[in-house]
């Protein structure tokens, strides 16, 4: 074990780790059924800390503790109640934030150890009513829509770099989407059925919306991408809602336009709000979750905002962050 100072608030902590590591061959879930409840620690601290990873195991927690320490004072530890519900297991870790650089210190450890790291003063509850809104490309799925239709059309190339220029904001969203749509005038429409039919759904998905649903929450797909995939998405997951933008047609092929209004960052805002509203859920129950800069102001609208397998530039401004596992890794966060 490596050889770390700890200080008087650290001890318990440690105190902890040494004794899970004493049998590192019971799995993670019965030493944790042992020990935690045992290990009751009476403190100020007002942060949560999620730890969690694919098989986590004991050396993983004490990697992630001693290269938090700078920034982390650790205090007690939990079981995650949703590990049995998920790919991934995790640990909760209640801490007192020392360092306001800490954002900095979770992505960078977060990336060192292959673990997801949720910092929270407050959970959310499923006990009561709440909304999650998802993006859909690369947050649902794992492709891009457009992309994908561009490439049926021969432009692929063309239209995937203007797509992922628009992901990381340097681009004006609802103008790199006509630029985009106007490439594909003239696909045939049975040609995205094949689409449909072969989606690359992301891991955890189901699990996640399951849960969720069980448990009263509304789930909902808010998409700079087209109903052709978000109404197929809700249906098949029965969502609570899907927006998104609308393609023209004719003679059962696409126009090369955009009907209505473009589903842009201001409307996947506004979304989050109007539906919290329409369904009487509390603001402090609402979570939003994408990949690219058009997410950033629904995720700041939203109590919660995850950034899931994104772009550095909305990672940088989430609250919270999946860097590498499932959607239904977001389970943990709740109290």
């Amino acid at each position: 074990m490596p050889s770390v100072s700890f200080s008087d608030s650290q001890f318990h902590s440690h105190f902890f780790l040494q004794q899970l590591w004493s049998d590192s061959s019971e799995s993670l879930s019965e030493l944790t059924q042992q020990n935690v409840q045992r290990t009751t620690v009476k403190t100020d601290a007002t942060h949560r800390l999620i730890i969690a990873a694919e098989g986590l195991n004991l050396a993983k927690v004490y990697q992630v503790q001693h290269a938090l320490n700078d920034g982390l004072s650790f205090v007690s530890f939990t079981d995650s109640a949703y590990s049995p519900h998920c790919q991934t297991q995790a640990i909760v870790a209640q801490v007192n934030v020392q360092n306001e650089q800490v954002n900095e210190l979770l992505e960078q450890v977060s990336g060192q150890t292959r673990t997801e790291l949720f910092l929270l003063p407050v959970c959310p509850s499923l006990n009561a009513p709440g909304l999650l809104v998802m993006d859909m490309d690369s947050t649902m799925i794992g492709c891009e829509c457009i992309d994908e239709i561009a490439y049926l059309a021969g432009v692929g190339e063309q239209v995937s770099e203007v797509t992922e220029l628009a992901m990381q904001g340097k681009l004006d969203f609802a103008q790199s989407l006509h630029q985009r749509v106007a490439c594909l005038e003239g696909v045939p429409l049975p040609l995205l059925q094949g689409l449909l039919d072969k989606l690359p759904i992301m891991s955890g998905l189901s699990v996640l919306i399951n849960e969720l649903k069980k448990n009263g929450w509304k789930v909902v797909v808010a998409s700079g991408g087209f109903t052709y995939f978000a109404n197929h998405l809700r249906d098949r997951f029965e969502l609570d809602a899907a927006v998104s933008n609308v393609l023209e047609t004719a003679d059962n092929k696409l126009t090369g336009k955009v009907v209505g209004q473009v589903v842009d960052a201001s409307v996947k805002a506004a979304t989050v709000k109007e539906l919290a509203d329409k369904w009487n859920i509390d603001a402090a129950q609402t979570i939003a979750m994408g990949d690219g800069a058009n997410d950033l102001l629904m995720m700041k609208e939203a109590a919660y905002g995850v950034a899931y397998h994104a772009k550095p530039v909305v990672r940088q401004q989430a609250k919270l962050a999946i860097r590498h596992s499932g959607l239904d890794t977001l389970l943990h966060i709740f109290g």
